[in-house]
């Protein structure tokens, strides 16, 4: 079993059971006490669980995101700013890939009048484009109901077949040292491949994502820009050196 996969299996314990036992985990994941308890190590130095006498438990809840109804409704004016902002990015002409997503799906009503290309992989985003008459189309995949994205090795393959001139992506996280991050280990994935297809990459994410850290790493700070709303200084700074920032005012 491969050392990212036998994390997330430890995550996955955890979710379910909130705390495990070490001599458990040995069984479960047929690997050497010393080995899980250099896992276990990681994981709490990242703030993922906390170690406890003969095992660990769940801090919190990285490993877990809220559904695309309830992120809808979560600083909207700054998500609607943000996108405002990432619209005038785009030229005529652009092939964007736009990830699936509450913050994302903000930036769509600001491409009615531009002639753009668009790839996604949010159900919802797909629906909006093409009632706006936007050239779009959507990843095949296997789509994640709670937040309504195509995610999975098919839309990782399908990606191969674009060349992007800009990709705008969300992130649950945003860390000084962990970088941007999600929950899900399979959309971790394809966010990173999207960003890699793109000749530019933009990190939509407001002030309540900094730092915090997810299980899965999409990539590091410094190979995107950041789009979001006003940092605190004492925030900004732990940042600046490692990262492209646009605060865009309220």
């Amino acid at each position: 079993m491969l050392n990212a996969e036998r994390k997330q299996r430890i995550i996955e314990v955890l979710e379910q059971d909130g705390v495990v036992k070490l001599v458990e985990l040995v069984q479960q994941l047929n690997s050497s006490e010393s080995t899980i308890r250099r896992d276990l190590i990681e994981l709490e130095e990242k703030g993922l669980l906390e170690r406890v006498h003969g095992g660990a438990k769940l801090t919190n809840s990285h490993n877990s995101e809220p559904s695309m109804n309830e992120k809808s409704f979560k600083n909207i004016h700054v998500k609607r700013e943000m996108a405002k902002y990432s619209a005038k990015l785009i030229s005529e002409g652009d092939c964007i890939y736009l990830d699936a997503g509450s913050t994302t799906i903000e930036l769509i009503p600001f491409l009615a009048d531009k002639r753009v290309t668009v790839v996604t992989n949010g159900l919802e985003h797909v629906e909006k484009l093409v009632k706006l008459q936007i050239e779009a189309y959507l990843l095949g995949g296997k789509m994640k109901v709670h937040t309504k994205a195509v995610i999975g090795a098919i839309a990782l393959d399908n990606l191969k077949n674009y060349h992007f001139n800009k990709a705008f992506i969300g992130t649950n996280a945003v860390h000084q040292n962990y970088g941007f991050t999600t929950p899900d280990i399979e959309e971790a994935y394809l966010k990173r491949s999207a960003h890699l297809a793109s000749d530019a990459t933009f990190v939509l994410a407001d002030h309540s994502k900094f730092t915090e850290n997810k299980f899965a790493k999409m990539f590091a700070l410094k190979e995107a820009t950041l789009i979001t709303d006003t940092i605190p200084k004492n925030v900004k700074e732990k940042f600046i050196q490692n990262s492209k920032i646009i605060e865009v005012e309220k």
